[in-house]
């Protein structure tokens, strides 16, 4: 599956430091902690790194949108420290992590980047296409198994992508956890097929908090 030739001036980042690792990460072949760019993310230790980059799919679509329309992109695990503090993600003694959580988050992006950012539980591809036609963008609730447009994924939801544009045929995305040179940035995905894997909520994206396509 090649990597679509759609242009798109939206950055790329995985939700590991290494993208080029991304296949051999997913599959289990190498431990997060081996990444050799961990530092890069803010992390404190390996294990740390660890931790969170398998949650980082929310700051990874942040930092595309940042970039983007900041010209910054703040390591990801620092993004998602202030995100915590903001009730985006919350943390349980026992390891496990609630989040992101798309209201508090969108006040958030709000306040703390300036950025339009609405919560939207009930989002339809419709929609989508329009903000992204008016030039937004959106962070969209999709099966992991996006990346490979899997014929039977086990449920809808679970993992983020920013979606940058949108033709009749396609919506393209950049995929936090796609597989390099196959379904990381611009990954194409025919309209037809968007519905088993999209949730129907997410977060639409804009430059501005008075963004006239929110």
């Amino acid at each position: 599956m090649p990597e679509t030739p759609h242009v798109t001036s939206v950055p790329y980042y995985a939700q590991w430091e290494s993208p080029e690792l991304v296949g051999e990460i997913v599959s289990g072949r190498l431990p997060a902690q081996e990444d050799p760019l961990w530092q890069k993310s803010g992390a404190e230790t390996p294990d740390d790194y660890a931790y969170w980059s398998w949650r980082l799919c929310g700051m990874a679509c942040l930092r595309m949108a940042l970039d983007h329309w900041r010209g910054t992109a703040p390591p990801p695990v620092s993004l998602a420290r202030e995100c915590q503090e903001a009730g985006a993600y919350v943390r349980h003694e026992d390891g496990r992590l609630d989040g992101l959580i798309y209201a508090p988050f969108a006040v958030h992006a709000r306040a703390r980047w300036g950025l339009g950012a609405v919560s939207r539980p009930g989002l339809s591809p419709r929609e989508v296409r329009a903000h992204l036609d008016s030039g937004g963008l959106a962070m969209l609730s999709v099966h992991p198994s996006l990346r490979t447009l899997d014929p039977a994924p086990p449920h809808k939801g679970g993992h983020l992508v920013l979606a940058v544009a949108a033709d009749e045929e396609h919506l393209y995305v950049h995929n936090p956890s796609g597989f390099p040179g196959e379904s990381q940035r611009a990954f194409a995905v025919p309209w037809p097929e968007l519905d088993r894997f999209f949730a129907g909520r997410g977060v639409l994206l804009a430059d501005r908090p008075d963004g006239r396509t929110l």
